[in-house]
């Protein structure tokens, strides 16, 4: 009779000493689902530009479609090279994605006027109201 009390008490004192971490891991994955929805991404054009400084430079919130023009000319959407006859096309289908975002063309100090122009009046023709250019505060 004794044995089967002995036993009964260690099985529970076993049960006892092992943790449920089950709990813990549910709270662990609910936050990481938290973060990552709540988290803002920031969007890149894909190249490096050195935009010129201006005094009436301020903060753009909505910008959802990024334009870079290199110095040479080169055009560049969602990290990737884009001729001057395809940007109206890709400026709305992303347009398409998010009605409510602008352009913010990122001209880099010594690109020509004219690819800045063009690409202006492409986003313009694409049904794009609010285009910005990009500038750096002095």
């Amino acid at each position: 009779m004794r044995r089967r009390f002995q036993s009964f008490a260690s099985q529970e004192a076993e049960e006892e000493e092992s943790i449920d971490v089950t709990p813990m891991l549910d709270v662990v994955f609910i936050m990481l689902i938290f973060f990552i929805v709540t988290a803002s991404f920031v969007k890149e054009s894909g190249l490096e530009v050195n935009r010129p400084d201006a005094n009436t430079a301020n903060q753009q919130d909505q910008a959802s479609i990024l334009v870079a023009i290199g110095p040479d000319g080169d055009i560049w959407i969602d990290q990737r090279k884009v001729e001057p006859g395809s940007v109206r096309a890709n400026i709305e289908r992303l347009h398409a994605q998010n009605p409510q975002g602008s352009v913010v063309i990122q001209a880099d100090e010594a690109a020509a006027t004219r690819h800045l122009v063009s690409v202006m009046d492409s986003a313009r023709e694409a049904g794009v109201n609010n285009v910005s250019i990009a500038a750096q505060e002095p």
